[in-house]
């Protein structure tokens, strides 16, 4: 079965005859700021006025710089005067100040505990199966483990072993 593929998704829409609504609404505001400066100034004025509005408005509903619409390439170079030309790193000069290691508090020395080789095979084996299952070590120690993890006996010192099953039986498919 063939299906129509759209083409020319980029061209706006036509609500006017050959006039997009981004195009009428431009023109909508060009005639009403002209109506504003007929209603201010003078006719001396008012004659380079409306011919610079009317050159603007023109420009930004129907000029296109690139394919790009005018009020894009208005938008882009708006931000890019906005951003600092240059950029440059920073580097903060070397200090003996930093160089010296602060003074570690015996809380924190406290927190640290000891990292053994079956405590990091219990931890890769929650992170294995998504949290799913998890050693007796980890849940005595409090981890934050999820409440729908199931137990494995604690392989001693390698970790893990193969043989690992869950408690209850095997329920391996059940979450």
């Amino acid at each position: 079965m063939q299906f129509v593929v759209p083409q020319f998704i980029e061209v706006e829409s036509k609500i006017i005859g050959p006039i997009s609504a981004r195009q009428f609404v431009i023109i909508l505001i060009t005639l009403g700021v002209a109506f504003l400066w007929y209603s201010i100034l003078s006719l001396v004025l008012f004659i380079p006025a409306l011919v610079l509005t009317v050159m603007i408005g023109g420009g930004m509903a129907f000029a296109k710089v690139n394919g790009q619409s005018m009020h894009y390439v208005v938008l882009n170079l708006v931000q890019t005067l906005r951003r600092p030309r240059l950029k440059l790193w920073a580097r903060i000069p070397y200090s003996e100040q930093q160089a010296t290691t602060p003074a570690v508090s015996t809380q924190a020395q406290s927190i640290q505990k000891e990292v053994t080789q079956s405590h990091l095979a219990a931890m890769s084996l929650m992170v294995d199966t998504g949290g799913m299952y998890a050693t007796e070590d980890v849940l005595r120690a409090g981890k934050n483990v999820p409440k729908t993890s199931k137990v494995v006996a604690s392989g001693g010192g390698g970790g893990a072993s193969a043989s690992s099953a869950p408690v209850g039986g095997s329920n391996l498919l059940q979450r």
